[in-house]
């Protein structure tokens, strides 16, 4: 049997081999030779970071105990990778065009920066991920234990073993994830150790699987008939508990930490994911292969009380098969290490980003170019946080007992991390959820989540029987596992059930109740269209900033070497002989990137934002700047819009006061005229019909003269009249029109005939009368009515010394208009928006009459359909009088 000391010789071994990789991976990456190292296979299976000492051993401890449940685990990742894809692109996507270096970034950088919630998901996360550290923990030390029993000297005790295991983890993910500040560049050596730890795993647990099914069962169908004798191999579902457990598993592979780094945060290619669709589930598919073999060969071949938990460890050694079991702990060993180095540097960077750092710049008086060593200060918040991280996970799995299944710890940390998913798929797809909302949302599950799985299961000792059983403060609708009155509910289901459905509803209410800030209504537009605003981050228009002190600030953080090296590259990179770059905008945007790898991007961009601005500058005074810049760039475009309205509006209000200015003028010009037009008719009336009664011995030649000079008076009052009952009639709506069918030349030719008999001024008409020959189903009286009025007026006021008047007939547009245009002066400008209101008349002294024929023009067309406007660009009058589509019926 393997000795313990042996045990550890491999593990350092294994380590040292992991480092090795790592470092040569780095230098690679340092060379620029990543070809390789980008590909998304080493993408995919850096993903498999998912799979840990749960999945390698607790898969077989829970199908052995629940039957088929255990495929709820591998089912919900499966699912988002497949059917969710495009939803991972689009949060890559934001991940990349935002600089986030970590899920607790992503959620404040979208809900306006907020440090406050960035520190809610900080705690959240590392109180969530500390039942899974347990597990790792739990897992580690069993295995550990069932190859100490073969050296009983140097058997430890379970609890000082979990203790060193713990400190060991902690020495290692801080010498493999604290080495240098690096948060926001491609970690390719991690990533490429937990892709070398994927295919370990994958080998060790495929290799017991074989061993099972080909050395102990005996053969394939062996292996299947003890599976259908089984307990195990009868189909149980569960409704509630199946759809519950894939919801965490699917929620969980989106929201843990560890998973967000691999997935996001060292993507390197979006276009990876469309590998990794396909290939992840097949590696899913891969590790769960041989577990339901394992664990129905485990009830039958190992002991009654055997933890089946261990089956993949124990079935190996009860074989005599070492080597087969030592690979079997690499596995585990494996899946344990690389979600604690992984989720250890998450946490590491969150905590130190969003709590020590502003702690840090706020008690420091003179900004960002003080005395001390930021580097320092960073890299000792991230190592203190990992030591935290796992003494939190050690006490936990103290307080639990260690004695519960891995899969029951797996879950519950799967419920707790689950709170944060309202706030993050809410924030990509919703423009209205708020600051407000997010922090409410996350407070009110991570109560519930607390009050009714993470307490309860960390043993009775931590909450009271009493408050078990009968509710807190003595109130039975308040118990943890029957929380308003509902019981019955499997704890897991009754949890998740209560925490994420109050913690949706109040994120929704409380995002509707709250007005974002600009700054949120920005990111929110750039976050949920992001594929449309994904364009690169701010830059810097312009810099008083030295370079002097641009070197002294970065040193501090980066170091004095890599500082100085970075600044040289970059003086060589712009052609510079001196030693320090320009401090042009290109410049400030690449130390931005490398600076916020080590303090996070917004204490970066604030910290070189203090220089640049030459002066120190408060976190309050750059948030009421971000505040006012978010608004001018949420609100540029809507105001600049609201602007040319307010301006066409004032403009068109101008227009209608000149307008009723003119209109009322025209009024009152009206009453004169009219009053002048009505007297003159009944005076000239009165004063012949008097002579013509109270003259004797007239002449019969003057008695006719008289006679018609009251007879044509008399027409021209009846055709005033006529033209404003007319007007009023069309003006009312109360016209009838009478339809008929007839041809436009037959129009013209009345109209012209009409307007042209008696007059004593001749005007030639000039016709085409070969496009005129257009039948028309409408009001022909009213249509020549029109005409007759346009042709009169040309007759009445062209000035030309020959008047002269074109009449042609074309299609504009689907639609057939009639130009009719004199070779005279025209309209004057500004008479010309007046010429169709009633009363105007351009020229009174020149031509009589009261002004209203363009008005009754305009009148009639409309109620035919059509319309009649000046036609402006001619030298002379010319009006269009447009046809209906519908007028003409034919073309001949």
């Amino acid at each position: 049997m393997t000795s313990l000391n042996v045990l550890v010789a491999v593990c350092m071994t294994y380590v040292i081999l992991l480092f090795g990789v790592a470092f040569a991976a780095d230098r690679l990456s340092s060379t620029g030779r990543t070809t390789w190292l980008r590909s998304p296979l080493v993408y995919t299976l850096s993903l498999s970071i998912y799979c840990t000492a749960w999945t390698f051993y607790g898969a077989v401890g829970y199908a052995a105990r629940s039957g088929l449940e255990f495929v709820t685990i591998y089912l919900g990742p499966t699912l988002v990778m497949i059917g969710w894809w495009w939803g991972l692109r689009k949060l890559v996507r934001v991940g990349r065009s935002q600089r986030v270096t970590s899920i607790a970034d992503l959620i404040s950088s979208r809900y306006g920066k907020s440090n406050t919630l960035a520190v809610c998901v900080t705690l959240l996360a590392v109180i969530g991920v500390t039942p899974y550290i347990a597990l790792q923990l739990q897992s580690i030390t069993l295995s550990f234990n069932i190859f100490a029993e073969a050296d009983p000297v140097s058997r430890p005790g379970e609890g000082s073993s979990a203790f060193w295991v713990a400190g060991g983890l902690a020495v290692f993910a801080i010498l493999f994830g604290t080495r240098n500040l690096d948060a926001n560049e491609r970690h390719h050596g991690v990533v490429t150790a937990v892709a070398i730890e994927a295919v370990v795993k994958l080998v060790a647990l495929l290799a017991v699987g074989i061993f099972v099914v080909w050395g102990i069962a005996g053969g394939l169908g062996d292996t299947l008939s003890r599976i259908d004798a089984s307990e195990i191999g009868v189909w149980q579902v569960d409704h509630g508990r199946w759809a519950t457990i894939t919801f965490l598993a699917a929620a969980a592979f989106v929201c843990l930490p560890r998973m967000f780094q691999v997935m996001v945060v060292e993507n390197d290619d979006e276009r990876h994911l469309r590998t990794a669709a396909w290939a992840f589930p097949l590696y899913l598919m891969l590790m769960s292969l041989f577990v339901v073999p394992i664990a129905v060969v485990g009830l039958e071949i190992m002991p009654k009380g055997a933890n089946p938990d261990m089956f993949v460890l124990t079935i190996p050694l009860a074989q005599g098969q070492e080597t087969l079991a030592m690979l079997s702990f690499l596995g585990g060993f494996s899946s344990a290490t690389s979600m604690v180095i992984v989720a250890a540097m998450a946490l590491s960077t969150m905590v130190s980003n969003h709590i020590v750092m502003p702690i840090w710049l706020n008690a420091q008086g003179s900004g960002a170019s003080v005395s001390g060593d930021v580097r320092s200060v960073v890299l000792y918040a991230r190592r203190v946080s990992i030591a935290a991280v796992l003494a939190l996970g050690y006490f936990y799995y103290r307080l639990s007992g260690g004695g519960a299944a891995l899969a029951s710890i797996g879950l519950i940390a799967f419920a707790g991390i689950a709170q944060i998913l309202p706030a993050l798929v809410g924030g990509l797809f919703w423009r209205g959820a708020t600051r407000t909302g997010a922090l409410v949302g996350l407070t009110v599950g991570f109560v519930l989540w607390l009050y009714t799985l993470l307490l309860p299961g960390m043993g009775a000792g931590v909450i009271a029987p009493s408050v078990m059983e009968d509710g807190l403060f003595g109130f039975s609708w308040l118990r943890p596992q029957a929380l308003f009155g509902i019981d019955g509910l499997d704890p897991l289901v009754h949890s998740v059930m209560w925490s994420l459905s109050l913690n949706t509803a109040a994120f929704c209410i409380a995002s509707l109740l709250s007005f974002p800030s600009p700054l949120e209504r920005l990111q929110g537009a750039q976050f949920v269209n992001v594929f449309d605003h994904s364009a690169g981050p701010r830059g810097w228009t312009g810099s008083v900033a030295q370079s002097e002190d641009l070197m002294i600030m970065s040193q501090r953080i980066m170091g004095a070497r890599e500082a100085q090296e970075f600044f040289h590259s970059e003086a060589v990179a712009q052609g510079s002989r001196a030693y320090l770059p320009e401090p042009n905008p290109a410049f400030l945007e690449r130390l931005e990137r490398e600076l916020s790898g080590s303090v996070g991007a917004a204490t970066a961009h604030a910290m070189i934002g203090q220089i640049v601005g030459g002066s120190s500058v408060s976190v309050e005074d750059l948030l009421a700047v971000a505040d006012e810049s978010a608004q001018l760039l949420e609100y540029s475009s809507r105001l600049e819009a609201k602007s040319a309205e307010l301006s066409r509006t004032a403009r068109k209000l101008r227009e209608a006061n000149e307008k009723l200015t003119q209109i009322s003028l025209q009024k009152d010009a009206f009453l004169s005229q009219i009053s002048h037009e009505l007297r003159t008719p009944m005076t000239s009336i009165r004063a012949f019909s008097e002579i013509l009664r109270d003259t004797d011995g007239l002449e019969p030649v003057e008695k006719t003269r008289y006679a018609t000079i009251i007879h044509d008076e008399a027409l021209r009052l009846t055709r005033l009249l006529d033209d404003l009952l007319d007007l009023s009639v069309l003006e009312n709506g109360q016209v009838t029109l009478n339809m008929g069918q007839g041809r436009l030349v037959d129009i013209l030719d009345r109209a012209v005939a009409t307007a042209l008999t008696g007059t004593d001024r001749a005007l030639r008409v000039r016709r085409h009368r070969g496009a005129e020959r257009i039948a028309l189903r409408t009001d022909l009286d009213r249509l020549s009515q029109v005409f007759i009025n346009l042709i009169s007026n040309a007759q009445k006021y062209c000035d030309a010394a020959d008047p002269e008047l074109t009449i042609t007939v074309h299609d504009v547009g689907g639609r057939i208009v009639v130009d009719l245009i004199d070779n005279g002066g025209g309209i004057p400008l500004d008479a010309r928006k007046m010429v169709f209101e009633k009363f105007a008349r351009v020229s009174a002294e020149k031509a009589g009459g009261a002004g209203l024929g363009l008005a009754i023009c305009r009148e009639i067309m409309q109620r035919l359909g059509g319309d009649v406007s000046y036609l402006s660009g001619q030298e002379g009058g010319a009006f269009r009088v447009s046809l209906p589509v519908g007028m003409e019926i034919a073309a001949q």
